[in-house]
């Protein structure tokens, strides 16, 4: 299968293409290479992309349709998955309309080469912010029509766009809500990459609120692998992908302390209001339709991200962290 994979230099993004490369897919990744965080990171993940057979890239923003319609008309893909997306919470607030334009119209763009070229398969990237206030363990059914950040507003539209198009269209949509996703070559402005980095370092790290807040972490492969599975068909569903085991700031830390040897220096801050306390990803409807489980543990998701950081200090050490 032909695969158009947005977002391919981002953390997921780079682990899902790599997955459907050593699978025997062909990719066609783009990517706006953004400095949201350090584009040395990027830069670094493509690299390593670049060195696998049937893998094709180019340098775009999905929102310029016009750049998008040539690589499509050219490529000819079969699915589209969509992972490209300003994504961070605290960000989204500062400037809201980089994510609306990225995330909703740029969503809408690829959607709408997907109805004209008769693109049959959609996966897209959503997000676990949406459930905030609802009860745990969080369940597809529940409604989650109140988003408090423009990122999780953000992502609604896009869910709800996809849905559109499936239904004028028979657009065949997965639409995946991912549960803090974490691993190797890390998005550096998410906690475990910061705090190993941080404490590696001997610097103090922040923890909002008291650090008893809890997040389901998600390893990045196991978030891989059921990316792919997505391309079955399923009309339109909506999956969480997440680790179905809540853990807190406070234990993530002593694990990070135990692989590395080190102990944290701790600064805490006032818990933000456009945050949410806890996640825990009720599973079961992925399991069902696409046989998907996380397989990877929080313990041995750490330490396989402190042995990367390791073998590639001279790429951390210099990875400039953003507040």
């Amino acid at each position: 299968m032909k695969i158009l994979l947005t977002g391919c230099t981002g953390f997921i993004g780079w682990h899902t293409a790599k997955t459907a490369l050593n699978s025997g897919y062909e990719v066609f990744g783009i990517d706006d290479m953004n400095d949201y965080y350090d584009v040395r990171l990027k830069q670094w993940r493509l690299n390593d992309l670049e060195k696998i057979k049937n893998f094709k890239f180019q340098k775009i923003d999905i929102r310029n349709k016009q750049d998008l319609e040539k690589i499509v008309s050219v490529f000819k893909p079969e699915a589209i998955i969509n992972l490209a997306a300003r994504a961070g919470v605290r960000a989204s607030i500062e400037n809201p309309h980089i994510y609306f334009e990225t995330n909703v119209l740029g969503n809408l763009n690829l959607l709408d080469l997907a109805q004209k070229h008769r693109i049959k398969k959609f996966v897209l990237a959503s997000t676990s912010s949406l459930y905030a206030g609802q009860k745990m363990p969080f369940s597809e059914s529940l409604p989650v029509n109140t988003p408090i950040s423009p990122y999780a507003a953000s992502k609604k539209s896009a869910e709800v766009t996809c849905y559109t198009y499936h239904y004028l269209y028979g657009i065949d949509v997965t639409v995946f809500r991912y549960f803090t996703v974490y691993g190797p070559a890390g998005r550096p402005d998410l906690s475990i990459f910061k705090f190993i980095k941080l404490i590696n370092e001997g610097n103090s790290i922040t923890v909002f609120g008291d650090g008893n807040q809890s997040r389901d972490f998600t390893f990045v492969s196991d978030i891989a692998k059921g990316t792919l599975l997505g391309l079955k068909r399923v009309g339109f569903e909506i999956m969480n992908l997440g680790g179905n085991h809540p853990y807190t700031i406070n234990e993530t830390i002593s694990l990070i302390e135990k692989y590395l040897g080190k102990k944290a220096k701790i600064i805490h801050k006032p818990f933000p209001q456009c945050d949410i306390p806890a996640t825990w990803a009720d599973i079961s409807k992925a399991e069902k339709i696409l046989g998907w489980k996380p397989k990877v543990s929080l313990e041995q998701g750490i330490k396989q991200t402190i042995d990367w950081c390791t073998e590639n200090w001279n790429l951390v050490e210099n990875i400039i962290l953003k507040d």
